[in-house]
């Protein structure tokens, strides 16, 4: 004896409104929530003051320009010269100042190659009143 009635066979069909409903929801709402920055514009600052050894000298700094060159005491090398004219006057810690015009990659390269040296880098971006000073 059945009493309950078998159901039918047949596949019951999926209703896709509502999946597109949902799908359209959240694609307007990371649209909306998503900031697009151009990587180029990548804003690097660091308030870091320039820092002094333990016995109270100062550090030498290194000026970052935008054509990649490093700057100290006076003189303008490229990142190989600079580390090889570092490490013949010993200087084994230093304050890299990147100014404004400087790209990430040169300022990437020149820090991966100062430390790579073994020369301890703090590094900081320069603002306009220190690019004034240094004139």
């Amino acid at each position: 004896m059945q009493l309950v009635e078998p159901r039918p066979a047949r596949p019951l069909p999926i209703r896709l409104t509502p999946l597109i409903d949902v799908v359209f929801i959240l694609l307007v709402f990371f649209m909306l929530t998503t900031r697009l920055l151009p990587v180029e514009h990548l804003l690097l600052d660091n308030a870091t003051t320039p820092t002094g050894s333990a016995t109270g000298a100062s550090i030498s700094e290194i000026t970052l320009y935008g054509d990649g060159t490093l700057g100290w005491r006076g003189q303008r090398l490229q990142v190989s010269a600079m580390v090889g004219t570092l490490t013949e006057k010993g200087v084994n810690k230093v304050n890299l100042k990147a100014m404004g015009e400087a790209s990430l990659a040169s300022f990437t390269f020149s820090l991966s190659t100062l430390k790579g040296a073994g020369v301890e880098v703090h590094w900081r971006r320069a603002t306009a009143s220190s690019n004034r000073e240094g004139q």
